[in-house]
């Protein structure tokens, strides 16, 4: 068994493509219509037949309600790899990206937390 489609919650599934597309870099799998909303997964760019990331939208109250709440409690909803955080932070910095956590240093990793301008924090991690 393998994890094949992760999801998180977004407030609005545009402004989410976007800015994992074009500010994070992730390159869109799937674009489907589903009713009124569409099923959009993104995959990493090194790795496009690996885990797909949906970009749910946060449509159900109960789905606003877990979104909200974590955010405002500082809790990240996901966590992505990278290969060089510090590298990553400054070019994330001057594409406008507003940290919440700079690298930080915990034990044997190194991670940072980023606000995805769609409802969520996102943490990264090197390893």
């Amino acid at each position: 068994m393998k994890i094949v489609v992760t999801s998180i919650f977004v407030q609005d599934q545009d402004k989410a493509l976007e800015f994992y597309t074009e500010t994070l870099g992730f390159v869109k799998k799937h674009d489907v219509p589903s009713g009124e909303f569409r099923w959009i997964t993104l995959v990493s760019p090194d790795d496009q037949d690996g885990t797909e990331l949906l970009l749910e939208p946060n449509d159900h109250p109960a789905a606003k309600e877990y979104q909200q709440k974590l955010f405002a409690d500082g809790i990240p909803v996901t966590m992505f790899g990278v290969a060089d955080i510090h590298k990553e932070y400054k070019e994330l910095v001057e594409k406008g990206v507003k940290f919440t956590m700079e690298p930080t240093e915990m034990g044997e990793v190194t991670i940072a937390v980023f606000d995805d301008t769609c409802g969520n924090l996102i943490q990264i991690i090197e390893q």
